[in-house]
């Protein structure tokens, strides 16, 4: 099993220094220029979309950590088109907001060094990204956090240096160009939040994802939203309209309060901005052509790992991709990256409503979305109205990659992968048609096997051995349910099954098996050597044993064993104990499609295991 490396600092240090970069250091001129001062506005309203996208992540992810992020769960949720569209969009957006970092930091380069061509220069620190990120993820990590503490001091010293000299009079008229504007900006700046797709990417090496990934990436967004609020609000007051157009609106900002020193600090502090992003960006977008090889939807040489565990051949596309993307008109790359974010974040809204109405029993995320389904709701309708209001250009863009995207996946993809998807369970639940084989089940169970550092015991082996009974009988009594029981045993040990129906009732007369409402576990001591066995059955319409309440019995645990098994025969006991002690077993129970669901009730239950 592969070791993770990313604890709760690197993730939220990811998903910062991913952030706060191009979204503060470059955009906000910009952006002033479309909204005014209105543009602290814009990018609330942006940071609302994205919170949105954000609890549908935060789910998905911590039921699905895994390598590739919204590829992963959009292709589990919606099928293979839909998620080979988004793995290559996303892919490709998360390589366009990285090219822009590396512009970016070259501009605020030359700056302080005016002596070096901006293009080179960015390749270079390209080249070196790569480099860093071959060497393995935790290198790069670890460096991250530096960069990350090191540009929220310094933000925060611009904050509070700046703050005394902001002119209100600066904010009239707040809307020069009208309210529609504020949403066409917000479109324009929702790149500025791009950076919480990485965490996603790199699920797969985060230490306790269920914990470390929701948290770090709330944590993430809050953090950032208000220092762009605060940062935004503080250049605006001091520049006023003089801020139009700037690709230095920090640094701009900065000399007018602090002098040449403020411009050579925040300078720095951008270029410290752009080298977190471009070093996240670079770490994460190589994980989506991993993922996609993976599913076989690209060929195999992209899933190919080096000694650190970096998918080194994906990487070197990527980096190949962003070394292209230097060369683009940068409005219009910024205006594209938004566009197939907001697409991004609009499809997560949508996998968590597909997911959890299809009732796929081993759907099991750590962290539940608030407010189901209305953030969800709220974040696609609001997703497509910035969608419509950013104008033609950047949505015939994103359409030529969906429909490229679409185009390859028919000719590639679709001919050398079956996969199942949540949508399928949920067509065949409104239509009551059988049209799945539990392929998605069996693997969301490996998937929490190795998200929850499930080892499996000899119980765990013993109920995956274990026959299981899903009896639908409107009427049964004990006598019949022995009866079935005792063939059972019988046919598996040769024994007679008179004698094991005797002994089960003997067992039931000496004291009730029944151990509290709706659950009962009968077990009986048989003759010879190294003997265990578990019989597991449902009775749906409920079975009432004697000398017991009247409440039926839905599940009961029978088991033999000889006397060389006691030890292990009371830690079956306890172990079933755990299972049916978890609050929602009774509605899980009931709730289970076949045998192998109830199986998978027990066999990913949190439990004590030795």
């Amino acid at each position: 099993m592969k070791k993770k490396k990313l604890g709760l600092l690197d993730v939220f240090c990811t998903a910062t220094g991913a952030m706060i970069s191009s979204g503060l250091f470059i955009l906000p001129g910009i952006a002033h220029e479309y909204a005014g001062p209105a543009v602290i506005i814009a990018y609330l309203l942006a940071g609302i979309m994205a919170l949105t996208g954000l609890l549908s992540q935060a789910e998905l992810v911590s039921a699905m950590p895994k390598a590739g992020g919204t590829y992963f769960y959009v292709t589990r949720s919606m099928g293979p088109a839909v998620g080979t569209i988004n793995g290559i969009i996303t892919w490709l957006s998360l390589c366009l907001k990285t090219a822009f970092a590396l512009v970016g930091m070259a501009a605020f380069t030359a700056v302080v060094l005016p002596y070096f061509n901006n293009t080179l220069v960015a390749i270079v620190l390209c080249m070196f990204f790569t480099f860093l990120n071959i060497g393995g993820v935790k290198k790069a990590g670890k460096i991250q956090d530096v960069l990350v503490i090191g540009l929220i001091i310094t933000l925060l010293i611009y904050i509070i240096l700046g703050l005394p000299h902001v002119e209100i009079t600066n904010f009239t008229p707040f809307m020069p160009h009208g309210s529609q504007s504020i949403f066409y900006t917000a479109g324009m700046v929702f790149v500025s939040y791009g950076g919480l797709l990485k965490i996603a990417a790199v699920a797969e090496d985060v230490e306790n994802p269920s914990k470390n990934i929701a948290l770090g990436m709330i944590f993430s967004l809050l953090v950032v939203s208000v220092l762009y609020f605060l940062v935004v609000f503080v250049t605006s007051g001091v520049l006023g309209d003089a801020i139009n157009g700037s690709l230095t609106p920090i640094s701009d900002g900065a000399k007018a309060f602090m002098g040449t020193g403020g411009v050579t600090l925040m300078s720095l502090s951008a270029i410290l901005a752009f080298v977190s992003t471009a070093n996240a960006g670079i770490m994460s977008s190589s994980r989506y052509p991993y993922a996609l090889s993976k599913d076989e939807m690209l060929p195999s040489m992209f899933s190919k790992l080096n000694s650190h565990g970096m998918p080194y051949v994906a990487l070197l596309l990527t980096t190949f991709v962003i070394v292209c993307s230097l060369f683009m008109e940068l409005v219009l790359l910024v205006k594209v990256a938004s566009c197939v974010l907001i697409v991004t974040f609009m499809l997560s809204c949508m996998c968590v409503i597909i997911m959890r109405e299809s009732r796929v029993q081993n759907y099991m995320p750590q962290f539940l979305s608030p407010l189901y389904p209305w953030v969800q709701i709220f974040g696609i309708i609001g997703c497509l109205v910035l969608i419509i209001t950013m104008g033609w250009q950047p949505i015939l863009a994103t359409m030529v990659i969906i429909v490229a995207s679409l185009f390859f996946y028919w000719f590639y993809g679709r001919i050398r992968t079956t996969r199942e998807f949540a949508l399928m369970h949920l067509i065949a639940r409104l239509t009551s048609r059988d049209l799945t084989k539990n392929m998605l089940e069996d693997e969301l169970k490996d998937i929490i096997r190795v998200r929850d550092d499930i080892v499996q015991d000899r119980f765990d082996k013993a109920i995956e051995d274990a026959i299981v009974l899903d009896i639908k009988e409107t009427d049964v009594d004990v006598d019949q349910l022995f009866d079935i029981l005792s063939e059972e045993f019988s046919n598996h040990h040769n024994i007679s099954a008179e004698y094991i129906k005797k002994l089960l009732w003997e067992r039931e007369k000496d004291s009730s098996t029944v151990i509290t409402d709706g659950l009962a576990i009968p077990h009986i001591i048989l003759d010879g050597e190294n003997i265990f066995d578990i019989i597991v059955v449902r009775v749906q319409n409920g079975v009432v044993f004697p000398d017991s309440s009247e409440v039926p019995v839905k599940a009961i645990f029978c088991l033999a064993g000889s006397k060389d098994q006691r030890n292990f025969h009371l830690k079956a006991l306890s172990a079933i104990a755990q299972v049916v002690m978890n609050p929602d077993f009774p509605k899980k129970w009931k709730a289970a499609k076949n045998v192998q669901a109830l199986k998978d009730i027990i066999l990913l239950s949190k439990r004590m295991r030795k």
